[in-house]
């Protein structure tokens, strides 16, 4: 238990923060769009990273320097990427906002033309493989990915010896715990982004993250 608990607590302490992948889920929880896969995808992918670490790949990625600056660059040229698409929503953006009367995922039907009806046209839905891609590249195209789970949590799971894999187990419960806590609950905020001025500060705030991610990424330490 002791192990467990450590695991859970250091694991937590390293995915709550501001990052690419946390403000996708976010984005996506607040669309409420294929809410339950990348949920799925991102714990899953925080789960085989954990188990890599526990297993000692860790230390062999560490002989092989090239390896993460490959990943690198290309995670800085993705969230570059991602940013500016960002950026494009928050200056022109569509018109189109969240209802946040909408109890499922499917789009609302905006009001007829001449009605009197105040229906809130959705935003358009994303493609379930666009998504699924676009959440594969933020988890393992981030090296602050590799460094909190395959580095950080593998070197500090070892230190418990045969407790290491509880160790582990506690860490993914955390993952699971945060990312299916963050996309659920993120409709919670939708009423805050029923208009189109808030889904631009939304998008605004992305795309400065992410670029600033891109640079920290390519500057020397």
């Amino acid at each position: 238990m002791p192990s467990a608990l450590a695991g859970f607590g250091l694991g937590l302490s390293l995915i709550v923060a501001i990052g690419a992948q946390n403000l996708f889920v976010l984005r996506q929880g607040l669309r409420r769009e294929h809410v339950l896969v990348v949920a799925a995808i991102c714990a899953a992918s925080d789960a085989v990273l954990i188990a890599l670490g526990v297993s000692g790949v860790g230390l062999v990625l560490l002989a092989v320097p090239w390896v993460v600056d490959v990943v690198r660059w290309a995670g800085a040229l993705f969230l570059t990427g991602y940013g500016i698409l960002a950026l494009r929503r928050a200056l022109k953006p569509s018109g189109q906002v969240l209802d946040a009367r909408a109890e499922t995922d499917a789009p609302a039907e905006p009001a007829a033309p001449g009605s009197s009806g105040t229906a809130t046209a959705t935003k358009p839905r994303t493609r379930l493989v666009t998504v699924v891609l676009t959440c594969l590249a933020l988890t393992w195209l981030n090296p602050h990915v590799y460094l909190d789970t395959v580095f950080l949590l593998g070197s500090v799971a070892n230190t418990h010896g045969d407790g290491r894999w509880v160790f582990a187990v506690g860490a993914m419960a955390a993952s699971v715990l945060w990312f299916f806590g963050l996309a659920l609950g993120a409709r919670f905020l939708s009423r805050w982004l029923s208009t189109p001025r808030a889904w631009r500060i939304l998008d605004g705030v992305i795309a400065v993250v992410m670029f600033a991610i891109a640079i920290s990424l390519v500057l020397p330490a």
